[in-house]
């Protein structure tokens, strides 16, 4: 576990780095652009590549790692055969997209009171040609990050992906100043060129299977379509919620500028989410593929819920932070420029809502990885099913006329809740994964953290509230470091102590 933990981090301190320069491009556009519609136009237009490539990419990058470990998988055959089927189904798919460009733009836009221009409705089909066509080489890098990590490169994904975000940001910057928001289709483009070619001469130095095209089918191939759909059913909950919360801000009629607010709000909250999901899943798929090949079942109950474990440590008190000083944040890292007090005061309760969600939603990627271990992409299809397209739509409907734009936050809150209740208990009942046992009856003690957590962050951010609002969040996130620390050492987390046991041990190996 220590060596698991350590890796985990190496890969989540790249990925922060790569997340941030990610977050830093939302907030740039914050500032050129505001809750205007050439940020809904640039979010929309960015939102099918990267759902192409998180979610199918992702599905077929989680296939290709599940069958290259089987011992009557012929890997030579397999790595041709797979990166063919990646390359003409990301091709197809996205030729689809770009000739019916204009009928999924209106879609986006269906509400008749959204009051858009011609010269608008241009400029996202504009942004749609640059930005589709980078859905290819993006999904083939998910697949080539995918044998990088098979081959226990973990560390070579996570970089391409700060590579890309900072190419992405500096190319965009620099060309919007000439051309406008079309700079970003042009940077998408460009930066998953750069992309690519970084995990293409990565692979080549690990002189492995070569790769090239087969159209050879054979049983292997067969299983790959086999658990490609599901997968991608399964495991791309957050793209497929944020596809639907874009569909159904134009069908509920939430008015302009909806899109921009929801985005922004749900950019902030998977932040720190995506860092740690990322990190754990990247590492821990190959892992659990390797152990259950062995049949190590102890070893994978124990990653099970300890991995939830921690995963409630850390996302739960930022959660609560996040959630108390809600405004702050968005006061912070998005008002500049175009973005107003106004943008700030519509956004906090949408981002406020969204944070409830933040585990669960962590928690639903990191329990899905198991089932997929086990050979069961079905489960986890069916759970999404009920929960994304039932749960959370009926939720976002019920709740529009009421809420209004918080609605699409509720629709996401309450299903992913329910998600996890269902993935959890049929974990437990089919492969006797279990988050709460007799060993770690320390559940309890981080609930009483979480809620000292609460209680002191609420009294600070009463009474620790300035009128400069970088020294309210200096103060907020101070306080914030300085009671989660020292909750966890005053009821004993075991994995604290441990964390800093280790530390301690190599600061006077050192001295």
């Amino acid at each position: 576990m220590n060596k698991f933990l350590k890796i985990v981090g190496a890969v989540a301190i790249i990925n922060i780095a790569a997340r941030l320069f990610g977050f830093l491009r939302e907030m740039v556009i914050g500032y050129q652009y505001g809750l205007s519609f050439a940020s809904d136009s640039i979010f929309t237009a960015y939102m099918l590549p990267n759902f192409l490539y998180l979610v199918i990419g992702g599905a077929f990058t989680t296939a290709v790692i599940s069958l290259y470990n089987k011992k009557s998988t012929d890997q030579s055959l397999f790595v041709k055969q797979s990166f063919t089927i990646v390359l003409i189904s990301v091709s197809v798919l996205t030729l689809i997209v770009l000739l019916f460009t204009a009928p999924i733009i209106n879609l986006f836009y269906s509400d008749s009171d959204y009051g858009i221009s011609r010269e608008a409705l241009e400029l996202s089909k504009h942004l749609f040609y640059w930005m589709m066509p980078s859905s290819i080489l993006l999904c083939l890098a998910s697949w080539y990050s995918g044998l990088l990590n098979i081959h226990n490169k973990f560390h070579l994904s996570s970089i391409s992906i700060l590579i890309y975000n900072v190419s992405f940001l500096l190319i965009a910057v620099g060309l919007s100043l000439f051309v406008g928001p079309i700079a970003y289709g042009i940077s998408a483009f460009i930066s998953a060129f750069v992309m690519i070619y970084f995990l293409i001469v990565g692979y080549r130095k690990l002189d492995t299977h070569q790769v090239g095209l087969s159209f050879k089918r054979d049983y292997t191939t067969k299983q790959l379509w086999l658990m490609v759909i599901p997968i991608a059913l399964g495991g791309g909950t957050i793209q497929i919620y944020a596809m639907l919360q874009r569909f159904f801000v134009g069908f509920l009629g939430l008015g302009e500028n909806a899109i921009s607010v929801v985005n922004y709000a749900s950019r902030l909250t998977q932040f720190p989410q995506s860092i740690l999901i990322t990190a754990v899943t990247t590492v821990i798929y190959p892992i659990l593929s390797r152990k259950e090949a062995e049949n190590d079942h102890a070893s994978i109950k124990s990653l099970y819920s300890r991995g939830l474990h921690y995963l409630l440590l850390l996302l739960i008190p930022v959660s609560i932070y996040s959630f108390i000083y809600g405004e702050n944040l968005i006061q912070v890292i998005y008002e500049y420029g175009n973005f107003t007090e106004k943008g700030t005061a519509i956004t906090t309760p949408v981002l406020q809502i969204f944070v409830l969600s933040m585990f669960f939603l962590a928690a639903n990627t990191y329990i899905t990885r198991f089932y997929y271990a086990k050979g069961d992409s079905i489960a986890p299809v069916i759970f999404s099913i009920l929960n994304v397209f039932v749960v959370n739509i009926v939720v976002m409907y019920l709740f529009a006329e009421g809420t209004g734009v918080n609605a699409i936050a509720w629709g996401t809150f309450i299903s992913s809740v329910t998600n996890t209740i269902m993935l959890m208990i049929y974990a437990n009942k089919k492969y006797n994964l279990k988050f709460i046992s007799n060993q770690n009856s320390y559940l309890f003690k981080s609930l009483a953290s979480f809620i000292m957590i609460s209680i002191i962050l609420y009294l600070s951010s009463k009474y620790l509230t300035f009128d400069n609002k970088w020294l309210t969040f200096i103060i907020g996130v101070f306080v914030f470091v300085v009671i989660t620390v020292g909750s966890y050492f005053l009821f004993g987390i075991k994995e604290v102590k441990d964390y800093f046991t280790v530390i301690k041990k190599k600061i006077f190996k050192t001295s």
